[in-house]
């Protein structure tokens, strides 16, 4: 029997990038995970029973984290992303990347496998992914790829743009991403058969959608509500906001007011398998769904990575 591929997952939420790599092996041991969200631990908890979870990473001793020999880490993107104040950062210090940094420094791990979003890749002009290159190079690992991969692209219907990083210590490995799947996608087949009344938007949010669409469009901001159909071939990227008013997705009824997607639903949207325990509230499924990553783009991402280990 071949030697089992240790990884450690970091700002682990849910478990989705680890999820995606048990998919694309199943020679893959996790040793260590890290995430501090009490609620998000409950789920990964559900689902993965047998394992500890430890909290704030900034609090974790880097030389007490299991030897492994791939880092997993969707760090943290509110300082990059479209929806947060675009701060990002002009040096590692003070921010969560600089865990991830440190770990690298001292475990050496084969490899890394890093996932953010895609305004990542221009912010600042590129100086901050600059940066992050530059320090993830001087943490040993000279042999760097980075792509923005969209979920629709490989089976899932959702309109997801993330830049995923991987890097290799070995220098003489030469990466590929994935190519496009390229196969017909439907909003149709992550929907639920029966679902409740209460997924059914009320008259007074449905009408304050409407206005702020109106008023934007006016202001010439694209901002409003996204509203989908069985038929349509993707939605916009779900995310940890949805659980307010479900704005960015909302599905067309015949007769009645749009809904929101159920849970389940955005589970699928994400590549989560059914089997996948939700044990927290709506409001926290949300979150962690529209904070997670896409399992089929990590799948494929990963088949590529396995390769060279």
């Amino acid at each position: 029997m071949s030697k089992k591929i240790k990884i450690i997952d970091l700002f682990a939420g849910i478990g989705g990038i680890r999820l995606g790599f048990e998919n694309a092996s199943n020679n893959i041991e996790c040793v260590f995970t890290s995430e501090w969200d009490k609620y998000s631990q409950i789920t990964y908890k559900e689902n993965y029973p047998n394992e500890e979870v430890f909290g704030d990473i900034t609090k974790i001793d880097d030389k007490l984290i299991p030897n492994h020999d791939i880092l997993l880490a969707g760090f943290p993107c509110q300082a990059f992303s479209q929806a947060g104040l675009g701060k990002g950062f002009s040096d590692t210090r003070g921010t969560l990347f600089f865990d991830i940094e440190r770990i690298l420094i001292e475990k050496q791990p084969k490899a890394f496998l890093l996932e953010n979003v895609k305004r990542l890749k221009t912010h600042d002009e590129g100086k901050t992914l600059k940066i992050i290159l530059k320090h993830l190079k001087k943490a040993g690992y000279k042999n760097i790829y980075f792509q923005v991969l969209r979920a629709r692209d490989f089976g899932l219907p959702q309109n997801r743009e993330r830049i995923f990083i991987v890097g290799f210590l070995d220098d003489k490995i030469k990466f590929e991403f994935p190519k496009p799947i390229l196969s017909k996608t439907s909003v149709g087949d992550i929907l639920q058969s029966r679902v409740d009344d209460k997924y059914t938007i009320s008259d007074k949010l449905w009408a304050g959608h409407k206005r702020r669409k109106r008023e934007n469009k006016l202001k010439g901001k694209g901002f409003g509500y996204g509203i989908v159909d069985k038929n349509s071939e993707y939605t916009n990227t779900i995310s940890a906001r949805y659980y307010k008013d479900g704005s960015e997705i909302l599905l067309s009824q015949q007769g009645l007011n749009p809904r929101k997607l159920t849970p389940r639903e955005c589970a699928r949207l994400q590549g989560f398998p059914d089997s996948f325990k939700i044990p927290v509230s709506d409001n926290q499924a949300y979150r962690q769904f529209g904070n997670s990553v896409p399992v089929n783009v990590i799948e494929k991402v990963a088949k590529q990575m396995l390769k060279h280990l």
